[in-house]
């Protein structure tokens, strides 16, 4: 069984954890340059560029064995505070991969940043929606958006690179479910 990583900082493995991030998008490498042949990019060479997973894949999520085990045990083990280096079959939870396509960064839609985990809250004062980070507690107007697509360009920026939003590279997008 495979393993996939979410970004701890922002919440996004709670988030997966919770149910509601239900997407993830991973730049492609290398990034191909313009053209697709039935739904998978190919670079220049024309050489394929496979996605990580298949659909109907389950895939284990990745959490260091201090945040799934006893408050009262100590490992030395590398995995116990690093995911990374975890036994993908110890791992508690497990989603599987419903769907994969490919995209520009730029061409997600405002339905898609919410299942990617961006959360959203009324406003009653001002009668709208206001869009924020998961994990990232809202101390001023900086941390929140006024649309989704806005707040998931400040997400992607975190956790890719700055710049990686601008740049609007090719990715590969997972849809999944949580099924353990």
């Amino acid at each position: 069984m495979k393993k996939i990583m979410f970004n701890d900082r922002y919440g996004l493995t709670d988030a997966v954890i919770a149910g509601t991030k239900t997407m993830t998008r991973r730049l492609l490498n290398p990034q191909p340059h313009w053209w697709r042949v039935g739904g998978i990019p190919h670079s220049s060479e024309m050489q394929p560029i496979l996605p990580a997973y298949e659909v109907g894949e389950i895939v284990a999520v990745a959490q260091a064995y201090k945040d799934i085990l006893s408050p009262d045990f100590w490992s030395n083990d590398a995995g116990f505070k690093n995911k990374m280096f975890v036994k993908a079959d110890l791992m508690p939870h497990q989603i599987r991969i419903t769907g994969i396509d490919t995209q520009l960064l730029h061409d997600i839609s405002d339905e898609e940043c919410l299942r990617e985990g961006i959360m959203r809250e009324w406003i009653e004062a001002g009668s709208l929606y206001h869009y924020y980070l998961p994990g990232v507690p809202v101390k001023s107007k900086h941390d929140i958006y006024s649309t989704p697509v806005d707040a998931f360009a400040a997400l992607i920026d975190k956790i890719s690179g700055k710049g990686t939003w601008h740049r609007n590279p090719w990715v590969f997008v997972y849809e999944f479910e949580l099924v353990k």
